[in-house]
C-alpha cells in the first residue's frame, strides 16, 4: 500500500485517544495522589522520601500545565504521522510509547490494588487504539519492526516527555507566597504520574 492508503485517523487518532486519556488523568490525578499518598507511603516503604515530597507538591495548576506541554508533544507526533502517512519514526515512537504508557497505568492499578488515574481509559482507549493503529500501519507496509530495544525506547521517550512536561509545568505554575516546590534529590526519579 502507499502512503495515501493509511487512514488519517491513524495519525489524528493518536491525539484524540491521548486527549480522552489525559482528561481522565487531569480530572483525578492530583487529588487522587494527595488522598492516597499515606497509603502509598505505607505500601511502598522503599521509595525515597524525596519522591513522596515531590509528589505532594504537585498541584492542579502544575498538572494542567504539564498536560498542556504534553498536548504539544503528542500533537506534533500526530501531525508527523498524518504528514508521513504513518511512516514517521517520531509518530511511531510516540504511538508505541502511548500504548506502553497504558500498560504502565494497568501495572500501577495492580500495584495499588485499585483504580488509579489513567487506569480506566488505558484498557478502553489507549491500548485498543494503539493496537488498531499499529495494525493499520502493518497492513499499509509502513510499520517499523518493534523489538525489545523499541519497547525500551518507547518507555524511555514516554517517561522523558512526562518528566519534561512536569518540569515545564512546575516552572510555569504560579506558587502561593511562601511555598516552594520540592525538588527530587539528584539521582532520584521524579514522582510517578498516576
Amino acid at each position: 500500500m502507499t502512503t495515501s492508503n493509511v487512514n488519517p485517523l491513524v495519525g489524528y487518532g493518536l491525539f484524540l485517544a491521548w486527549a480522552v486519556h489525559d482528561a481522565e488523568e487531569l480530572a483525578f490525578g492530583p487529588r487522587w495522589l494527595r488522598e492516597n499518598l499515606p497509603l502509598l507511603r505505607e505500601r511502598f516503604p522503599g521509595v525515597p522520601e524525596t519522591v513522596w515530597k515531590a509528589a505532594e507538591s504537585v498541584d492542579e495548576r502544575e498538572f494542567a500545565l504539564a498536560v498542556g506541554v504534553m498536548a504539544t508533544i503528542v500533537g506534533a507526533a500526530a501531525a508527523a504521522g498524518v504528514r508521513s502517512g504513518g511512516r514517521s519514526a517520531f509518530y511511531q515512537g510516540a504511538l508505541n510509547g502511548f500504548g506502553l504508557h497504558g500498560l504502565v497505568h494497568l501495572a500501577q492499578a495492580a500495584a495499588v490494588r485499585g483504580v488509579t488515574p489513567g487506569s480506566v481509559t488505558s484498557p478502553l482507549v489507549v491500548i485498543p487504539f494503539t493496537l488498531w493503529a499499529r495494525g493499520r500501519l502493518r497492513r499499509a507496509g509502513v510499520l517499523r519492526p518493534a523489538g525489545l530495544r523499541d519497547v525500551v525506547t518507547g518507555l524511555g521517550v514516554a517517561a522523558g516527555a512526562t518528566v519534561l512536561a512536569h518540569a515545564v509545568g512546575r516552572r510555569l505554575a504560579p506558587r502561593p507566597a511562601g511555598r516552594r516546590a520540592v525538588q527530587p534529590a539528584v539521582g532520584h526519579r521524579p514522582a510517578p504520574r498516576f
